[in-house]
């Protein structure tokens, strides 16, 4: 399947999970997405590396960017959540995703960032088990498995769910 006309943001920050970015990246450029790898504002260069110390290099900052150009973000995991959830442009970001029905997909701690940007309230989301109380303080249901669909958010749990989570992106992209 050939998805050359959709636009995916790929959110990141220092110490981001190298396989919850490096996989959806990669997947969804094999199928012909435009992946935009993009960071919080204050991100300093325009490289950033994973808890692995795996670099990335950054298309653009949260506050560069226009949401009304893509058809939804992708949330990686590791510690990079909580940094982006500090950026006001990237919650903005999020916001307007779930404003327009666009797709929102977070994976292991990315689910922090759809907790303080206010959009999860009765989404039925799932994530690592450390944010679980998080998630549910911030209104959603959450559930325990490889893969969880609630519209337009697609949440997983960790590297291991991969799989079914690119599945389910791009069956709904």
């Amino acid at each position: 399947m050939k998805l050359n006309d959709k636009k995916i943001a790929l959110f990141v920050a220092d110490e981001y999970e190298d396989l919850e970015a490096w996989y959806p990246y990669l997947r969804l450029k094999e199928a012909g997405v435009d992946v935009s790898v993009v960071a919080s504002d204050n991100v300093k260069g325009d490289i950033v590396y994973s808890k692995h110390d795996y670099p990335i290099k950054i298309d653009k900052k949260a506050k560069d960017v226009n949401p009304e150009k893509f058809d939804g973000v992708i949330i990686p995991g590791g510690w990079a959540p909580d940094k982006l959830r500090r950026c006001n442009n990237t919650l903005n970001f999020v916001k307007y995703m779930k404003d327009n029905n666009k797709l929102i997909a977070s994976i292991c701690h990315g689910g922090w960032v759809l907790a303080s940007a206010d959009v999860i309230e009765g989404i039925s989301l799932t994530s690592t088990i450390a944010i679980r109380d998080d998630l549910i303080n911030a209104g959603a249901v959450w559930l325990d498995k490889e893969v969880v669909v609630d519209g337009n958010f697609i949440s997983s749990r960790s590297p291991k769910d991969l799989p079914a989570f690119l599945e389910a992106i791009i069956k709904k992209l």
